[in-house]
């Protein structure tokens, strides 16, 4: 099966990086919006993403011939550091503003968008019933040829399967933030995912020159996600039960751990919105008196001032200044 049109419904933090590391890849790519103010926050983040992309490039050209560039390049946008020249990292930046421009669409008509897409991967928020909405709302919109994957974070495609009206065509395919250094793509089926279509994806990932992390059976956060969400959640219950602020908790991770980011660094870069949403599925949320409720309650104050992580300039820290 060949990949010549992609299709990502949602354009939010990694909708948008999916899209352009398709775009730069070489397939045509079809961003799909749910309204004009979609579009009005979607543009933005792939000029901003873009823009990150292409400074990357940047910065590996001068550290060719450095030891440390070995570890510092941006994986996703050069197939083999050993062998690459500064003209050829030219080369791929002028590529890269050529296919951004010319290979990125977005569209409103979902008819359109789903038109001939070979792969479709919903990019969407954590909330399993605007999910289960979407995928009835299409299961019948898609051609007969065309992969369904979900990019969730937590969500198992079991629980979607049946929804989406090809259940032997579905699976998750989910990315990293920063896709383009942190090249990862974790590809996990369902019990009812034919190994075709597993290994159609498993081949779309490299080709977007991802690292397919292939899973051999479904699990909640699958490998990513069940190492960096005990962080974040026991940074959380720190700072919901008042032992330390959010800068000493970051301060003291990084220092000890010698790690770039600490866990609310972390939260704001994925966003406070899918942090809220992936606490509200816990068993204990709605009870008035658990810690994990005071923290939603935390977490919806920042949220209801506008302070929702890096894309609003301000989260748990101020990006304004």
């Amino acid at each position: 099966m060949e990949f010549k049109k992609v299709v990502i419904l949602g354009g939010g933090v990694l909708g948008a990086q999916i899209g352009l590391m398709s775009a730069y890849t070489g397939h045509e790519t079809t961003l799909w919006m749910r309204s004009e103010g979609t579009i009005g926050r979607t543009q933005p983040r792939l000029e901003k993403y873009s823009k990150q992309m292409i400074e990357s490039l940047a910065r590996a050209k001068a550290l060719i011939g450095n030891p440390l560039g070995a570890y510092l390049y941006p994986r996703a946008l050069i197939k083999d550091w050993n062998k690459v020249t500064a003209e050829e990292i030219d080369d791929l930046m002028a590529m890269a503003q050529k296919n951004f421009k010319e290979k990125i669409h977005l569209e409103l008509d979902i008819d359109k968008a789903l038109a001939d897409a070979d792969i479709v991967i919903e990019a969407m928020a954590e909330n399993p019933q605007a999910k289960i909405d979407l995928y009835t709302k299409i299961k019948d919109k898609m051609e007969d040829k065309t992969i369904l994957c979900t990019n969730s974070s937590t969500l198992l495609p079991s629980a979607f399967a049946e929804y989406t009206g090809r259940p032997e065509k579905f699976m998750a395919l989910h990315f990293a933030n920063e896709i383009w250094t942190h090249n990862t793509a974790e590809c996990m089926g369902h019990p009812g995912t034919s190994p075709e279509t597993y290994e159609a994806v498993v081949r779309f990932a490299q080709e977007i020159q991802m690292v397919p992390i292939q899973l051999h059976k479904e699990q909640p956060a699958y490998v990513l996600n069940s190492l960096l969400v005990p962080l974040l959640d026991a940074a959380q219950q720190l700072w919901g039960k008042g032992v330390a602020d959010p800068e000493t908790i970051d301060m003291t991770w990084r220092i000890a751990t010698g790690a770039p980011a600490g866990p609310f660094q972390i939260m704001d870069v994925v966003g406070l919105e899918t942090v809220y949403n992936i606490g509200s599925m816990k068993p204990d949320a709605q009870d008035p008196d658990s810690l994990n409720h005071k923290i939603l309650t935390m977490i919806k104050e920042k949220m209801d001032r506008g302070e929702t992580g890096v894309n609003a300039s301000k989260g748990f820290y101020d990006y304004k200044k």
